[in-house]
């Protein structure tokens, strides 16, 4: 009893810092993916009104490579005091699978902030490609050799095209890029296909630079009505996304994820976020850090499947 009033009266004497949070210093956000990236183009929106919310500079620092996992890293070995986060994709989720040693726990090592915006992967043609949907792009493939870039190895946008292939038993040559890149080389005719996120490639897709075949959600995207979804044309099952998403590292006090979860739903939520996400095709609605939580889950499971059934491995 007397060990416990002491703990007490300690606690009481050295209050914790999370009172102090976030005066003591500025915050950085590590983005696990190139400028230019759906992670990237989110924390960017962000990151101005979030510093605007809490009075406090925020900071946005790219840092890619191994699919997002040196960022993931960086951002689990930093101290858990709510002046890191982590911006990242859905690769968050895939990567445990895709990576013999990902360097990271999806469940032990992060505390899940907030779900961000999602996009539909979306396949898109060069021009020159005659196809003009996804059953001709497929009879095209069964006749000549083509190939596709898609956001690196193991990101939805290839995973996606390796269940096509799987299903259609056609054979189309995989050729990984950096996510911003990735529709680029579609457009310059390096690639005849490419498969990326949505917000890359809606502007290259207006202009006429490629044409656009697919897109990998339940439901048309309204950035691109017109474009018609995979399970619309003979196939089913597909809901496969690019979502993003903040963590911060595990420890960081309860206090600090409700709050940053409170400002970003607000921060997302503003009429000209909104609209600038809905132009590129991103989807979002409010959640709290307990409901993130609890899809994160289920996406680890249901991207561990897509894994194992592509035979995907990182190099």
């Amino acid at each position: 009893m007397r060990l416990l009033a002491l703990l007490a009266l300690l606690l009481i004497s050295f209050p914790g810092k999370t009172e102090d949070w976030p005066k003591q210093k500025q915050i950085h956000i590590l983005v696990g993916f190139a400028p230019g990236s759906t992670t990237d183009i989110v924390a960017r929106l962000a990151a101005p009104k979030l510093s605007e919310a809490l009075g406090q500079t925020v900071l946005v620092e790219n840092k890619g490579g191994a699919g997002g996992n040196l960022a993931t890293q960086q951002v689990k070995r930093s101290a858990p005091d709510g002046y890191t986060l982590l911006v990242t994709s859905v690769a968050y989720a895939v990567n445990p699978s895709l990576y013999p040693n990902a360097g990271y726990d999806p469940f032990t090592d992060f505390e899940p902030v907030i779900l961000g915006p999602s996009t539909p992967n979306i396949i898109t043609v060069n021009p020159s490609v005659p196809a003009k949907n996804l059953q001709e792009l497929i009879a095209l493939a069964r006749k000549e050799k083509l190939s596709y870039a898609s956001s690196g190895i193991g990101t939805t946008t290839h995973l996606s095209m390796e269940r096509i292939k799987r299903a259609t038993k056609v054979d189309i040559t995989h050729v990984p890029y950096q996510p911003a890149q990735a529709v680029g080389a579609a457009v310059a005719g390096h690639t005849q296909i490419s498969s990326t996120s949505m917000p890359p490639a809606v502007a290259h897709v207006k202009a006429g630079r490629v044409r656009a075949i697919a897109v990998t959600s339940a439901q048309r995207s309204a950035a691109l009505p017109d474009v018609p979804t995979v399970n619309e044309q003979g196939f089913s099952g597909f809901d496969d996304l690019t979502w993003t998403a903040f963590f911060a590292p595990a420890g960081v006090p309860q206090e600090v994820v409700n709050r940053l979860n409170s400002e970003l739903n607000r921060v997302l939520s503003s009429p000209d976020i909104a609209e600038r996400l809905a132009q590129l095709g991103l989807d979002w609605k409010s959640n709290t850090s307990g409901e993130f939580s609890a899809f994160l889950r289920g996406e680890v499971q249901k991207w561990s499947r897509a894994v194992q059934e592509s035979g995907a491995k990182a190099d």
